[in-house]
């Protein structure tokens, strides 16, 4: 069964620094797309960075020249670091994965972790 493991996050001061990491634990195939969405309280999910298995980084506006997206094919796993945080960075944080599990009749699929609370005090 394939799992999305998240690690990091916490509580930091405006203008502070996080890292977040996920790995996908598990049988898997291939591992396309990767990347990071996040949660705030009444609001809906949006994308923060995805990267794909070649590299190829997309951000949203919000977080462009501040956060970095990358990620260890080998080990299924990917990064997420956070600098210049703001208050409006609060959410809980989701690792996304597109991926092939491993074994007969296997498809690709839309993975996520269980989500990780990122809280920027001002």
């Amino acid at each position: 069964q394939v799992q999305l493991v998240e690690s990091g996050g916490g509580l930091v001061q405006a203008g502070g620094s996080l890292g977040l990491s996920c790995a996908a634990s598990g049988r898997i195939f291939a591992a396309n797309a990767m990347g990071w969405y996040r949660q705030a309280p009444g609001n809906e999910r949006e994308l923060v960075a995805t990267i794909s298995y070649g590299g190829t980084t997309n951000y949203a506006d919000s977080v462009k020249g501040r956060f970095t997206v990358s990620r260890d094919n080998a080990k299924n796993t990917v990064y997420l670091q956070m600098n210049s945080l703001k208050p409006e960075d609060t959410a809980v944080y989701y690792c996304y994965a597109y991926l092939r599990p491993s074994g007969s009749g296997q498809i690709f699929g839309d993975y996520w972790g269980q989500g990780t609370q990122v809280t920027v005090s001002s």
